[in-house]
């Protein structure tokens, strides 16, 4: 191709604009990316007016406005534009305040459930973004997808390229970054689509278990599909515990199923000048490590006394897929291992209430911060010994890679992405990196964190085990010129 390859990325968060997990990150950083590799990349966001930083400023975009049938009404249609320092990167936002200038961008406060027009939102932007393409002046060789929110922009086009032939040449990736939400709505709303009645029936791409299925529709549709991680795609075809219903159609799909993993933001997540810990330090002198260690046991108030006792932590969702229930059945005896413990993260109230009960009967070796906070998530990494993640699956992670780059020693179990980048140095001591457990359960758990434990306390073995990790590459650059090797065999087909 004698032109840049031209890339829209559509996501339904992108940080610094809005952010609510790592998908905001992955949106940020793929891009980014993409364009030092040469491509011509815009990325396609809902623009979320009450929850955007001041500091962005945007302004409308050239290019005729339209109306779009959603919801049983014709609604305008506009995108605006961002400022945008450095990158290269373009960042558009779909600006419908009905839509997305709302107090928080997935849930109803009111309620604490998804906002029960998530279904128009969301089609609004799918369809909206099509429109745009056909009559606009830039047209993108691959659009990008991430996700349920997106994902029906695939068949979107698949029914605009009946209208209009030149579009036959744009090709559509569909990333699976958690199968777990799946956009799954009732039958009956199938209309608020805009789209004919007759388009949904059994076996039709939006018709899932007898309900209308957004991200199915972009499974079926989309012209290459990836997960976040090698196993995870290879997890999602076996079994409907990792398929969640969907693993008929990934097994049909398989040779358009590919898996590229994740990366990290290496400026961001660089323990030699991350602003947000208080030593600094390298792999060629870990000494700001053990001060970072100290550092964090006083502001978490471990007592002196154990502040040279190993310490784990611990950033995450406070849910079951992220292994919180097999704590709560180790707990009889993951404290008689000793060890200190920290923990940071939100989710359910049963496990707020249940680390709130911990805290209070472990105060000089266990505690919990059940809120969101950037600057104890890099003094976490920074300052723990070791990083425990017990997840039930892992489509990814990325925690376990910024543990690695920080001298982190992980702690994990084997699945998804955990899996891929993860060696167990019991099992590998010329490779091994962390410590891998195999089986969801309380005694594989327990295994792993005492054989962690043990290794710890030889110091030549432990400082050899973190520069191994710190010295691995994660970066978004290999994982880019992965993507542009499935944008090539997209285009290709």
């Amino acid at each position: 191709m004698s032109r840049p390859l031209t890339v829209l990325y559509a996501t339904s968060e992108v940080s610094p604009y809005s952010k609510t997990g790592g998908l905001a990150d992955v949106a940020a950083a793929l891009p980014d990316a993409l364009a030092r590799l040469g491509c011509d990349v815009r990325v396609v966001s809902p623009l979320y007016g009450k929850l955007m930083d001041a500091r962005f400023r945007t302004r409308p975009v050239d290019g005729d406005p339209f109306d779009l049938m959603i919801g049983g009404r014709q609604q305008p249609f506009a995108l605006r534009e961002a400022d945008r320092a450095g990158g290269g990167v373009r960042a558009l936002f779909v600006d419908h305040p009905a839509y997305y200038g709302r107090p928080s961008i997935y849930v109803d406060p009111d309620t604490g459930c998804d906002y029960v027009d998530s279904d128009e939102r969301y089609a609004f932007m799918a369809r909206g973004v099509c429109e745009w393409i056909r009559g606009g002046d830039w047209r993108p060789d691959i659009i990008h997808l991430n996700d349920w929110q997106t994902a029906p922009t695939a068949a979107f086009l698949r029914m605009l390229r009946l209208l209009n032939p030149a579009l036959d040449g744009i090709r559509t990736i569909l990333t699976i970054h958690n199968l777990a939400y799946q956009g799954v709505f009732a039958a009956a709303r199938f209309g608020v689509l805009g789209l004919p009645p007759e388009l949904y029936y059994p076996g039709s791409p939006f018709e899932f278990k007898g309900r209308m299925g957004f991200l199915k529709a972009g499974l079926v549709t989309a012209d290459r599909l990836n997960t976040v991680s090698p196993t995870y795609a290879t997890e999602i075809q076996q079994s409907a515990k990792f398929g969640l219903g969907l693993e008929d159609i990934f097994r049909r799909r398989r040779d358009d199923l590919t898996g590229i993993l994740n990366g990290i933001d290496e400026d961001v997540w660089d323990p030699g000048r991350d602003p947000l810990i208080p030593h600094h330090y390298t792999v060629a002198d870990l000494s700001g490590k053990a001060a970072n260690k100290n550092a964090l046991c006083r502001r978490c108030g471990i007592p002196d006394e154990r502040s040279d006792k190993p310490l784990v932590g611990m950033i995450t969702r406070l849910v079951d897929q992220k292994g919180i229930g097999l704590l709560e059945q180790a707990a009889h005896r993951l404290f008689e291992l000793d060890f200190n413990f920290i923990v940071l993260g939100t989710g359910e109230a049963r496990y707020h209430a249940l680390f709130a009960e911990w805290t209070r009967r472990f105060a000089s070796r266990f505690q919990a911060y059940l809120t969101f906070d950037e600057t104890l998530a890099h003094q976490i990494e920074a300052g723990a010994d070791m990083f425990l993640m017990p997840s039930r699956y892992e489509p990814c992670g990325l925690n376990q890679m910024y543990s690695l780059r920080y001298g982190t020693v992980p702690i994990v179990r084997a699945t998804g992405g955990l899996k891929d980048t993860v060696r167990d140095y019991d099992h590998d001591p010329v490779a091994g990196n962390g410590f891998v457990f195999p089986r969801y359960s309380v005694s594989s758990l327990l295994d792993a964190l005492a054989r962690a434990l043990t290794v710890f306390k030889t110091s030549d073995r432990w400082a050899a085990l973190q520069r191994r990790g710190m010295t691995a590459d994660f970066s978004w650059e290999r994982s880019a010129r992965t993507y542009l090797k499935l944008y090539e065999a997209a285009l290709g087909s």
